[in-house]
């Protein structure tokens, strides 16, 4: 969750919004909804909903906060949810309120339309979404909920067209931003992405049975089987027909978000053909032709920096070791505890292994800064261990802008990158050297081997080079200012 305190290690990390999941034509399809769910948890740990329906019960749903674990392995509660059509979402809030109060925000959503009910789940952000809902508000449109999803069930409820998948279509020819998309109607099964393709969505088959997840490690733990990427600008309507594939957007190029290699995606996971984990490893590697530096010991920031460690270490020949060990059991019991805890801060989740580091000269990799704070705690830990000297390798550019596509990322003001060259941010940290990874050198591992094409990216990285490839056009109105054209990327 976002700036609570005694979270400081994971308020220093960039959080994406949600997962998505779906299942047709498999019993029990709620059971396999709320494992695809546990997958995606990673994605958000914030809430998550399952909507399901049966002929003999309609549409059934529940609504909790917290994680799947805790939530959706009651077998009282999974009978609620019968039927052999069933989709889910995790939460991580960017857009809507926070709290108690705010169950009415947790997804997917429900609308009931003259020609039957729908429920639709989704990941990303619609960066006009104040813009449509002034308008619909003021066409007498009562909201429910403070998510900018619910703009898209709206949208449909005023289209004119037939059927549901041809309203949805209505709906999203009218927002803009990122959004990939698992929705279901009694007899259908609907997958989209936007016509950028930003976020991830995949298509999988189980048995006689369909499967939508935003990742293909979902796809695994259930035993299905990876069929293919949902197209950017396509959508799919699964039922018990088989799948009919439309393009109903005008076709551009594919901008899918990179950071998704970077951070959000499992390393488990494929990402258009390609195995997350192994351009984790190869960004390491390009991180050691980049930036080398003698030294003892490449260590991970655990767990999302050990990849690019791994890399690092094997080009550059020095020993990769666990110099920081993460406490995987650290969870919401330590929010707020007391104040002498809260001030342990980053020690309640990472501790240094000190008999390994002592007067060592030490690589530290992590995926990224964002404001900074974290690394200069872990670069203190590591010093009061006994390290002689301490060197960050970041496994992406600078973070020098705010991400309005789907990721919690804090307004520019806060962003380390946004106001200090790398110099100055290594004098802030406190540490011998700080090297980031080039673009084209994130670029390179990711699969381009000409690097980026600084005329037509190949991937939406707005949050390093602040070029946006769709404008956020709710967020300019509030004032604020794009990049100046010929302005050098931060």
């Amino acid at each position: 969750m976002k700036d609570l305190p005694g979270h400081p290690f994971d308020d220093d990390k960039l959080k994406e919004e949600c997962g998505v999941f779906g299942v047709i034509g498999v019993q029990d399809a709620a059971n396999f909804v709320a494992l695809g769910m546990h997958a995606l948890q990673h994605r958000g740990q914030e809430a998550g909903g399952i909507i399901t329906f049966s002929p003999e019960k309609g549409f059934q749903s529940a609504h909790r906060f917290g994680l799947v674990r805790d939530n959706f392995t009651s077998a009282r509660l999974m009978e609620t949810l019968p039927g052999s059509i069933g989709i889910g979402h995790v939460r991580y809030s960017t857009a809507g309120s926070k709290g108690a109060t705010a169950i009415r925000d947790v997804q997917p959503f429900f609308g009931e339309f003259a020609m039957g009910g729908a429920a639709i789940a989704h990941n990303g952000n619609i960066t006009n979404a104040e813009a449509i809902r002034r308008e619909l508000i003021e066409r007498g449109s009562i909201f429910q909920s403070s998510s900018d999803s619910e703009c898209i069930i709206h949208l449909m409820a005023r289209s004119i067209q037939k059927n549901i998948p041809e309203r949805m279509k209505d709906a999203l020819r009218r927002v803009e931003g990122a959004f990939s998309i698992v929705a279901m109607t009694r007899t259908k099964l609907i997958g989209v992405r936007d016509p950028l393709g930003v976020r991830p969505l995949v298509l999988g088959r189980l048995g006689d049975g369909w499967v939508l997840s935003s990742e293909t490690c979902a796809l695994d733990i259930i035993g299905a089987d990876f069929e293919r990427e949902i197209e950017p600008g396509e959508m799919v309507v699964i039922d018990a027909q088989g799948v009919t594939s439309s393009h109903p957007f005008d076709r551009r190029g594919s901008r899918f978000c990179i950071f998704e290699q970077v951070y959000f995606s499992r390393p488990d996971s494929i990402l258009g053909g390609r195995s997350v984990y192994e351009t984790r490893r190869q960004i390491g590697v390009e991180l050691a032709r980049e930036a080398p530096v003698e030294a003892d010991l490449v260590c991970p920031v655990p767990d999302s920096g050990t990849p690019a460690a791994i890399g690092y270490s094997q080009e550059s020949g020095i020993p990769f070791a666990m110099g920081i060990i993460r406490n995987q059991y650290m969870g919401r019991t330590f929010i707020e505890p007391s104040e002498q805890i809260r001030n342990m801060g980053v020690r309640l989740k990472l501790n240094v292994n000190r008999a390994l580091v002592r007067g060592k000269r030490i690589v530290l990799v992590d995926d990224s800064v964002v404001r900074g704070t974290t690394s200069r705690k872990i670069k203190q830990m590591i010093l009061e261990a006994g390290a002689s000297e301490v060197h960050f390798r970041i496994a992406s550019p600078p973070t020098a802008w705010p991400c309005f596509y789907g990721v919690d990322t804090p307004e520019r003001s806060k962003l380390l990158a946004a106001g200090m060259s790398e110099d100055e941010m290594r004098a802030y940290i406190g540490v011998e050297s700080l090297r980031f990874i080039s673009l084209d050198g994130l670029y390179r591992a990711a699969g381009e081997a000409g690097g980026r094409n600084h005329g037509c990216p190949q991937f939406c990285d707005a949050c390093f080079s602040g070029e946006y490839p769709v404008a956020p056009s709710d967020m300019i109105a509030r004032g604020f200012s794009l990049k100046a054209q010929g302005e050098a990327a931060e």
